[in-house]
């Protein structure tokens, strides 16, 4: 079985692989920033994609690896002398570096990211060193045609301390005409020498009618509910995720249950834990987690700012923030606890904590903040 018929750890599931996008909606400014650099003749051989995770930085990474590998350097100007410089980052699709990068076969690009262990059937935790080892083998042979090599991490979060260390000393001593591109959805998280070794290029989180354009692209004749574009918060990744995953529809049921407090329906909170603890589902705790997560952090900015959301992510959202965070206070005291319960619920799924127990303990923390506050 070869590598690409497996499960891969940078694609997101019910998406194309960022390889497969054809257009990059709402990062007009990332594009041109690297376009800039590289007309200027100031290409930096390390860059490090930032921004929220979902948001078009590994189709970003893709398109930058395609234009690349494909664009011939100013000093192989032929008879004729130097091309033009570029004006986009777009290649055909049709160019033979597009073709063989889509098939999976271009010599000059490497990726970086989890293995997928086919006895456990699941992503290995992290990205071992022996994962970046298997550059030197990539770095042996000749770049095709003696033109650009690249190298993505996705993500570079995801790499351990001696894998981050074995990357750093490609950084510092970075083989001739080689591009390496680390994605990074948290940067704070990776060795600050690593960070002053790249040129950072943020993305930004989409507008409404980015988010509509690049989910019609991801998965044509869906209409996207607004709800859904709400909850991820810009992120086309997280999007897709949460229509996967019944997102929309999960968070009104919180929002239901929460707009009980603070004596919520308690059959309500055993229907929402029983589903987390269902067998063969442990991304529903996660999901349950992410969305209480997500409501916690709306209340705070509601009660923060005394203006309800924009845009309801659930019906009788805006009633139920109201309620709960009155004051400014009261957003203080709900930013307190979302913190305790984030860390509360990463020790539980550490100790492998029984789902349906770790949900309810989440609601009845904020039962008793809802009870103190009222």
């Amino acid at each position: 079985m070869s590598d690409e018929s497996l499960p891969q750890s940078d694609q997101i599931d019910g998406a194309p692989h960022p390889r497969e996008t054809l257009q990059l909606f709402g990062q007009d400014a990332a594009q041109q920033g690297f376009l800039e650099v590289f007309n200027a003749g100031r290409l930096h051989h390390g860059w490090l994609l930032t921004g929220p995770r979902g948001i078009g930085k590994a189709s970003l990474a893709w398109q930058i690896a395609r234009f690349l590998i494909a664009t011939p350097k100013e000093d192989d100007a032929g008879l004729f002398g130097a091309p033009p410089k570029p004006t986009s980052l777009a290649i055909d699709l049709e160019h033979p570096v597009a073709r063989r990068i889509q098939a999976g076969s271009e010599p000059g690009l490497v990726t970086i990211k989890r293995p997928y262990d086919e006895k456990t059937k699941k992503f290995k935790a992290q990205i071992t060193v022996d994962e970046v080892r298997r550059l030197k083998n990539f770095f042996a042979l000749s770049a095709a045609d003696g033109g650009h090599r690249v190298v993505i991490v996705d993500a570079a979060d995801d790499m351990n301390t001696s894998a981050a260390n074995a990357l750093l000393k490609l950084l510092e001593e970075p083989p001739a005409d080689t591009t390496l591109l680390l994605i990074s959805h948290q940067p704070s998280r990776l060795l600050p020498t690593i960070r002053s070794r790249c040129r950072e290029l943020r993305l930004a989180p989409l507008s409404p009618s980015d988010m509509a354009a690049a989910l019609e692209q991801a998965d044509p004749g869906e209409v996207a509910p607004p709800e859904l574009a709400e909850l991820s918060g810009g992120s086309v990744g997280e999007a897709i995720r949460l229509a996967h995953s019944g997102g929309p529809a999960l968070y009104a049921q919180l929002v239901a249950l929460f707009a009980g407090m603070p004596r919520p329906d308690r059959q309500a909170a055993m229907t929402i834990a029983e589903y987390a603890a269902q067998p063969g589902q442990s991304d529903r705790l996660d999901h349950i987690l992410n969305l209480i997560d997500l409501f916690l952090l709306r209340l705070v900015r509601a009660g923060a700012t005394g203006q309800p959301p924009l845009v309801e992510a659930a019906p009788n959202e805006a009633n139920v923030l109201a309620q709960l965070a009155r004051a400014p206070a009261h957003a203080r005291a709900w930013a307190d606890v979302a913190q305790e319960i984030s860390a509360r619920s990463r020790h539980g799924k550490s100790v492998n904590l029984d789902p349906a127990a770790l949900v309810l303990d989440t609601v009845w923390k904020i039962q008793n903040t809802a009870q103190r506050l009222t």
